[in-house]
């Protein structure tokens, strides 16, 4: 495989990066997932309380990109037609005859930022299903393609449930990544203050077209990786199934459901793109692992008794990372797991 396109890869990101640090203060985590997830054509959800920048990242992140960029806020009101387009009547002026026309809704677009996605009913949701999964809409008996790429990039907050949509495991199971937005560092929150409250604005320079992202999407996919690093993705997976033949016992009280292949395989995409990024010329173990709990954090559903002793799907994760190992003994039936001690409390 040529290392061209790995090059530019590695040169884009770099790229991005700054221009989107021009902007945006600290945050380093959540802008290297949100650009591997851009790399492994991947959607991606952020979570985090209000003020912390999700919705200027996602937007500043788009003008990066010479791409079509919209932002849809997602109301209670809101309609599968209002996102999707609809069907309009045309009248031809000359001859009178009447048609009807697909009227193309925002979703039209190369990137779209979901903002509080967790505002709108079921149905609108379900409309941005599948145009996240199948890259199309639906109207009037017809389909209608959206362009490529197509990325959704969603936020959601996590403390005002009042007159909310929890979206379903199926739909959350679409998001390549959920990503956690945190507060700032005290000095980044003093560079904050600076920065927004004078009259300068930062002008981010387009880095990277839309032809030159497929080319480099389709070069990540070739990313060598070895079986045995399959099997510890595999591992990783299948070891948050508290429903499998023979779980691994902390799971028993803390764990409702786990995640699906789908989980596997975003795991694989995540970790190629680390591995490009990192230089490498295959996929490393340390590579999967960094990216397993943006993809495994919201495909783990936890019980009421981890609620209560206020174990979260994220200790759960730090509990996988350190039960299984890579090539370790076989153990409750899962490939390179490692017998697993007590439960820690």
């Amino acid at each position: 495989m040529s290392h061209a396109p790995l090059d530019r890869l590695r040169e884009v990101h770099s790229q991005m990066k700054e221009e989107l640090q021009r902007v945006i203060v600290g945050q380093d985590q959540v802008l290297d997932q949100l650009l591997i997830a851009i790399l492994a054509r991947g959607h991606c959800l952020l979570v985090g309380v209000p003020g912390l920048a999700k919705t200027l990242m996602i937007s500043s992140l788009a003008r990066t990109l010479a791409l079509e960029f919209n932002r849809i806020q997602f109301t209670p009101d809101l309609m599968p037609s209002d996102i999707t387009g609809t069907e309009l009547l045309h009248i031809d002026p000359e001859t009178g005859a009447r048609s009807f026309r697909f009227e193309q809704g925002p979703l039209f677009a190369n990137v779209i930022l979901a903002d509080e996605i967790n505002r709108t009913p079921p149905k609108t949701q379900a409309a941005l299903l599948e145009a996240m999964m199948e890259h199309q809409v639906s109207s009037g008996g017809k389909r209608h393609l959206l362009p490529d790429p197509f990325f959704t990039l969603a936020t959601q907050n996590p403390i005002e449930q009042e007159g909310t949509y929890p979206l379903p495991e199926a739909q959350l199971d679409r998001f390549m990544f959920m990503v956690q937005v945190g507060y700032p560092t005290a000095e980044e929150e003093r560079e904050i203050l600076k920065r927004t409250t004078g009259g300068e604005e930062a002008e981010l320079q387009e880095v990277l077209t839309g032809e030159e992202l497929l080319e480099l999407q389709e070069a990540v996919r070739g990313v060598p990786i070895a079986d045995h690093v399959y099997d510890y993705v595999l591992a990783l997976t299948r070891g948050t199934r508290v429903r499998s033949e023979d779980p691994l016992p902390f799971l028993r009280d803390w764990v409702t459901w786990g995640a699906g292949p789908r989980a596997s395989q975003f795991l694989v995409l995540g970790a190629k793109v680390c591995a490009a990024l990192a230089g490498r010329e295959h996929v490393a173990v340390e590579d999967v692992r960094s990216v397993a709990h943006p993809v495994l954090r919201h495909r783990i559903l936890t019980s009421f008794s981890a609620a209560a002793e206020g174990i979260t799907s994220d200790f759960i994760i730090d509990r996988l990372l350190q039960e299984i190992t890579p090539g370790g003994e076989v153990g409750a039936g899962v490939p390179g797991l490692a017998d697993a001690p007590g439960e820690v409390r």
